[in-house]
């Protein structure tokens, strides 16, 4: 287990600024998953956490290790880390064992601690039995396993995962999101895993680490934290369907901006006289009657497990 500090970090291509700053840190042994929209430099902060970019600006320490910035420049293969890529990034001509493999090979590993480590691994992604089948005979879920052996196979005190779940179905996701939680978890292995998917990040994640389109951080805390008590509405709103209404202040109660109503439960104490309340989908039941809003609905969507309103 290895922890990561992240101190200033800049990054900028062709005169666009894509990180500004950043400042992170991941304790030894925790699942963080760094959560924002495409584009917003996640993917960028991978590739400078595993050394294949350098930082205009600011550090990255691994462990104890200064790896970026000051004057360091320590190279991928002596960071200490696995990555797993979105696209699989498995060779074709080479068998599960032969990927899985092949690190150590590049490591000059003898023959017995290849073949002993690579087994470990591959049993430990859940294919034993495939190790002499080509790519072209694996489903996608299978390939991505492959890749997350190779990427543990080094025994890595940090495994970097760059949205490996996105080329799979809907199914799968679901599947290998808590294969990998459980992974981690049982191999006690620092996980920093980037996405936009807000379901597998609440998942698998120890903390969640939200960023916006510039590349800046605007909230880190549990899942819960980031759920329930988001600092501001972008972060309301990119955790899942929002629905935003402004209020005004009559007295002691906020009501709806036509008078119609007031809004129920303890009225919050904010300053002013104007404000934006929010909700999620979940936290308001319809009916036919009984207290409440009026309001006409104005479309109707099944989704198998629920309607759309």
């Amino acid at each position: 287990m290895t922890s990561v500090r992240i101190g200033g970090l800049s990054k900028s291509y062709g005169g666009r600024k894509i990180l500004h700053g950043l400042d992170l840190a991941v304790e030894a042994g925790e699942s963080f998953t760094l959560l924002g929209p495409s584009g917003c430099g996640k993917t960028v902060l991978m590739r400078l956490l595993a050394g294949f970019e350098r930082p205009d600006a600011g550090t990255i320490r691994i462990g104890d290790r200064l790896v970026a910035g000051d004057g360091a420049d320590v190279p991928p293969d002596r960071r200490g880390l696995g990555m797993v890529f979105q696209d699989y990034a498995v060779w074709p001509h080479m068998s599960v064992a032969d990927n899985v493999a092949y690190p150590l090979k590049i490591a000059g590993a003898t023959a017995d601690e290849r073949d002993r480590r690579t087994r470990r691994a591959i049993d430990q992604v859940g294919l034993s039995g495939l190790e002499a089948r080509m790519p072209s005979q694996l489903s996608g879920g299978q390939q991505q396993r492959v890749a997350l052996a190779r990427a543990l196979v080094s025994e890595p005190s940090l495994l970097l995962l760059d949205e490996p779940l996105n080329n799979l179905d809907a199914n799968l996701r679901e599947e290998m999101r808590f294969e990998i939680r459980e992974l981690q978890q049982k191999l006690g292995i620092t996980v920093i895993y980037v996405t936009h998917d807000q379901e597998i990040a609440l998942a698998i994640a120890d903390r969640i680490g939200v960023m916006d389109e510039t590349g800046r951080l605007r909230q880190v805390g549990t899942p819960d934290a980031v759920f329930d008590r988001p600092v501001d509405a972008f972060v309301y709103r990119f955790l899942g369907v929002a629905n935003f209404v402004p209020m005004r202040r009559i007295g002691a109660d906020w009501v709806f901006p036509d008078g119609s109503g007031v809004w129920p439960g303890p009225a919050p104490d904010l300053g002013g006289a104007h404000a934006t309340f929010g909700c999620r989908p979940f936290d308001i039941e319809l009916t036919r009657d009984g207290d409440g809003l009026a309001g006409v609905v104005r479309r109707a969507s099944f989704l198998g497990a629920q309607m759309d309103y």
